[in-house]
């Protein structure tokens, strides 16, 4: 057989470790633990006190749809809502203070902590100081949510009383992504796909771990836990802060949980794939650690996963008779490959309710992360780095955009 045969069954090879072997990954029924009907639901004490902290960077546009459903949480216990407003030049802050005069709901708090000292990133720059803040409160969970994040009625209930039910010391959810347009449909489900192939659920759920990781936008965090491992100082340098979040709070000892969410949302649009790529690219060379060989081993990686089945498929059928010993080896592994992968992307295209025909297609979405990751160092090594909202982050050194 020749080279692309034996290239196509060990694509083949793969996909069924994959499938079984990898925790299980492409199922989507990791969802946030149900609270009453039987279960227990917060003790003695009554609902514990909790402050959310909203760290929010020229976050004016989405700030109507979000900050009012934090606002308006039915949470049983004394709740707050601190916003740091990180330096933003859109209004940010003022907005916040007059969606909350004219909505009511939960206090909120909005303060303002200058600009990142050298060594932090913006956003944990702001954590830090809306973190200060809340443990003045004495609350006995923190939310840290993202300004883009949108909370239905009972987010903060559930999220509290799956923790204390289950005696879980972190507690996040994949908010599910924002898919409209056509780019959305392609790229965002496969963002969630690889994330949890990356990170299987239920190896970070399981009693005795086998990953860690967590979801930034929305992570229900004990305070006392949070004191213990250090954060975010612990973390002020780390540009991927949720999954650096969850190993510093394991690393103390903590509990985890992360699983898909049904309450929550990302408003943040991503229109074209300009926007996608951005938000992928800013910190995929960042995941690999800044490595060069990490990341020649990842395009090789995805290459043989992912593009090697429907070229094998293709060169296969339409390969002549002289070629018939080694075409049909290549055909049969390639499509089989292609098959199992398609049908493992069935179950998050579902989830987030698009068509099922977007799933063959999963090749093409997965050399546009290859691209993104390739631009991600090019980006690092040109100096520009994770930039994000005016600050770029190149390593472990953090500076203003275009100095």
């Amino acid at each position: 057989m020749s080279t692309l045969a034996w290239f196509a069954i060990a694509s083949l090879a793969i996909w069924l470790w994959l499938l079984l072997g990898q925790g299980f990954f492409w199922r989507t029924d990791q969802r946030l633990p149900p609270v009453g009907e039987g279960r227990p639901v917060p003790a003695e004490g009554g609902w514990p006190r909790v402050v959310v902290v909203v760290p929010a960077r020229d976050e004016a546009a989405v700030l109507p749809l979000s900050l009012p459903s934090l606002l308006a949480q039915d949470y049983p216990g004394e709740a707050e809502v601190i916003l740091v407003d990180d330096g933003s030049t859109d209004g940010t802050g003022q907005l916040a203070n007059e969606l909350a005069e004219a909505r009511g709901g939960l206090p909120l708090t909005v303060v303002s902590p200058g600009e990142p000292e050298p060594g932090w990133t913006g956003k944990l720059w702001a954590l830090r100081h809306g973190i200060a803040l809340a443990r003045t409160r004495e609350p006995e969970f923190l939310l840290l949510t993202d300004a883009d994040i949108a909370h239905e009625p009972d987010s903060l209930r559930l999220l509290v009383g799956a923790a204390r039910a289950n005696g879980l010391d972190l507690v996040s959810q994949m908010a599910r992504l924002r898919v409209a347009s056509r780019w959305e449909r392609l790229v965002v489900p496969a963002f969630v796909y690889f994330f949890a192939q990356l990170y299987p659920f239920r190896w970070i759920n399981r009693a005795r771990p086998r990953a860690t990781a967590a979801a930034g936008g929305c992570v229900l965090l004990r305070t006392e836990t949070a004191v213990a491992a250090g954060v975010p100082d612990a973390i002020r340098h780390a540009v991927i802060d949720d999954v650096s979040l969850a190993r510093a709070v394991r690393g103390a000892g903590g509990r985890i949980w992360l699983g898909l969410a049904e309450r929550v949302d990302s408003i943040r649009p991503y229109p074209g794939l300009a926007e996608l790529w951005r938000m992928v690219s800013r910190s995929a060379y960042a995941q690999l650690r800044y490595s060069p060989l990490v990341l020649a081993g990842t395009v090789a990686g995805l290459a043989v996963i992912y593009l090697v089945p429907p070229v094998a498929l293709a060169a296969g059928a339409l390969a002549g008779d002289a070629a018939a010993a080694w075409a049909g080896g290549a055909a049969w592994a390639g499509g089989a490959a292609w098959a199992v992968m398609a049908g493992t992307y069935v179950p998050m295209l579902r989830y987030y309710r698009q068509p099922l025909w977007l799933a063959p297609l999963l090749p093409f979405t997965a050399l546009l992360y290859l691209l993104m990751t390739v631009d991600s160092a090019v980006q690092h090594y040109r100096g520009r780095g994770s930039a994000w909202k005016g600050r770029t982050y190149t390593g472990n050194y953090v500076s203003r955009h275009g100095e």
